[in-house]
């Protein structure tokens, strides 16, 4: 059972801790482990939570601080320091500004009053109303008739002796007291005390010394403490006093001598001076060193460029080149990065219309800056022209490419160009957006070498209606297209697209649509033959090759999509392709398994041929195993 009981609480006491559960469960839950820890015993808060009386108070002093507070019934705390005169040291002082508030809080001490707060009544201990000085005792103190203090707790001194000890002997104070009678009827029972006050000694207004003034609170606040006083013997309660904490001193900082950062203006200036210096006395090092000693802060590098681009616009060809020259430096040095660079030329592009009324030529000032930042691979080509798309600042990303040419060469700018990923048809206004105008405003700029597809897309069918014979087309291809394009995809759909086209319009002239949906005999054998005379150029360019022979395929689905899938076409040339040995088998598979949404009409296209691509599966599957035995 105990063992169980262990267990119960090792689960709660896990849930104390997630986080999952609301606070309050888990706070009930930490609450019961500790109280079993605890041997059921509740903890104070549970037990003592509800108002203290001004006797617990006291209680909780003397047990806290190790100050016995006496009770508020007069004549216990007469009886208290009568009998024990000696608890106290020799000669004590409590003094009501020493105390502070913690007299308040805690009741009438000796020579102290329980506050001077609205509602408070002082009593004959209190030391600050003057009203009560006429008491004869106060303070420790017997006040003779003549107003002389006599200490009553002098070393030496004899015991005090309680009144009910000696018959006869009354004190004065208990007569003077006792004397006191209410003369209100209508006076509250608290404010009745036999022999404390006069009825007209009661004020409810707080004591002039307890009113502050806004400005006369302190702003730092005195902590207090408990000191122990000093030479008491041991065993002996401390003595209340104040522990001030000196408010800190605050160090005015030094003055700085360092110089303020330079203005905007006076980095402009100096970079006008530096470019300046720069071009007159082509001192690269010069130039680089006093662009690193402005100490130009990150955001004013990208002006700071726009200004030595804007400050050679207008100058020789020869300058500019020194400026890209100094910004190849730059950057090349860390002062500045690419990103600067970039932001720069944008920032001289957004400034072109104002420009151009004094150097009409600044694009292609401008593509020459540009240009020589690729080749220096400052900027990529892509970064570039993703900032000029839709015919940004058109034509400048062309002009960029011709001085590209003539800084290097064709086939450096083509390989970079392939490899850049770049749309051209997105550089290009929204209006011109096509192949066939794309195509004419590359051949204007000198620029159709960077696709050789689209040229050989638009010339190859021209080509093959002049002169059908495989040996005329293939030397055709080897005089006008890259040996590099030879094995690539885009080169080999053109190839099959141009082919497939002839066929189609040698068979069928006017594109007759009953034709294509039912075509004769002979039209089919004119197919067949056609396409064994362009087999001898496919082989050559697909054997061996089954990548370039899906897109082969591809080619053939694109064709037959643009026909509308005239019934049995596909499955026709699937058949003619497999038994010619133009397509092997594993292209065949390779396409049914291929998942792209490059090329339309993929479903169209296995819904007509599936059961053919089936039976050449099994086909394959049967060889294979044949092979095996």
């Amino acid at each position: 059972m105990y063992s169980l009981m262990n267990q119960y609480f090792g689960r709660m006491h896990s849930l104390t801790t997630n986080k999952e559960l609301p606070a309050r469960i888990r706070f009930l839950l930490q609450n019961t482990v500790e109280l079993r820890e605890n041997n059921w015993s509740p903890r104070k808060a549970h037990v003592d939570n509800g108002p203290k009386t001004i006797n617990q108070v006291r209680q909780d002093a003397v047990k806290d601080l190790g100050v016995f507070i006496p009770p508020s019934n007069d004549g216990m705390r007469n009886e208290f320091f009568m009998e024990n005169s000696s608890f106290l040291p020799t000669r004590i002082k409590f003094d009501r500004e020493t105390l502070g508030g913690l007299a308040d809080m805690f009741g009438q001490m000796p020579g102290s009053g329980i506050g001077t707060g609205p509602g408070v009544i002082q009593d004959h201990y209190s030391p600050t109303m003057g009203r009560h000085r006429t008491n004869p005792l106060y303070n420790g103190h017997i006040v003779n008739g003549n107003g002389s203090h006599q200490p009553q707790f002098e070393a030496g001194s004899k015991p005090f002796i309680k009144p009910n000890q000696v018959p006869g002997v009354h004190l004065q104070y208990n007569c003077q007291n006792h004397s006191v009678q209410m003369q209100s009827k209508d006076m509250a029972p608290r404010f009745s005390k036999k022999g404390k006050v006069n009825a007209d000694e009661i004020s409810l207004r707080p004591a002039q010394s307890f009113i502050l003034n806004k400005k006369q609170v302190p702003k730092l606040q005195p902590q207090m403490t408990v000191i122990p006083a000093q030479g008491s013997p041991l065993g002996q309660p401390p003595q209340l006093g104040l522990k001030i904490n000196p408010p800190p001193i605050q160090e005015k900082p030094a003055k700085s001598n360092k110089k303020a950062p330079p203005t905007k203006e006076e980095l402009r200036k100096m970079t006008e001076t530096l470019v300046a210096d720069y071009l007159n006395n082509k001192n690269i090092e010069e130039a680089v060193n006093a662009a690193r000693e402005m100490k130009a802060p990150k955001h004013f590098l990208s002006e700071m460029l726009n200004k030595i681009v804007v400050y050679s616009l207008d100058r020789s060809d020869e300058d500019k080149e020194h400026a890209s020259t100094l910004i190849h430096a730059l950057c090349t040095e860390g002062i500045v990065t690419g990103e600067n660079l970039m932001q720069a030329f944008l920032g001289v592009l957004d400034q072109c219309p104002k420009i151009e009324e004094e150097v009409p030529l600044v694009k292609s000032y401008l593509a020459q800056f540009a240009a020589r930042a690729i080749i220096a691979d400052l900027v990529s080509i892509a970064d570039l022209a993703h900032q000029l798309e839709n015919g940004a600042h058109f034509p400048l990303f062309l002009l960029c490419l011709q001085q590209m040419v003539k800084l290097k060469d064709r086939e450096w700018l083509a390989d970079l160009f392939q490899q850049s990923k770049v749309n051209m048809q997105k550089m290009l206004p929204e209006i011109d957006q096509n192949k066939d105008r794309m195509l004419e405003i590359l051949e204007g700029k000198g620029l159709s070498f960077l696709f050789p597809l689209m040229k050989l897309e638009k010339e190859l069918l021209k080509q093959i209606k002049v002169d059908p014979s495989p040996q005329s087309i293939y030397k055709w291809i080897k005089d006008n297209i890259s040996p590099k394009l030879h094995t690539d995809k885009g080169f080999v759909n053109i190839l099959m697209t141009s082919f497939l086209q002839y066929i189609a319009y040698e068979i069928n002239p006017d594109d007759d649509e009953e034709q294509l949906a039912a075509p004769s005999k002979e039209q089919l054998d004119d197919e067949k033959q056609l396409l064994l005379s362009f087999k001898p150029v496919m082989q050559k360019f697909l054997h061996d090759h089954i990548d370039l022979q899906v897109s082969a395929m591809y080619a053939l689905q694109v064709h037959c999509n643009a026909k509308g899938f005239p019934k049995g076409m596909l499955l026709r040339y699937f058949v003619n392709f497999y038994d010619m040995e133009i397509i092997e088998e594993e292209a065949f598979l390779s396409w049914k398994e291929d998942v792209t949404q490059e090329y339309p009409g993929k479903g169209k296209a296995l819904f007509q041929v599936n059961q053919w691509l089936t039976w050449l599966e099994t086909a394959e599957e049967e060889e294979s195993e044949g092979e095996d035995y």
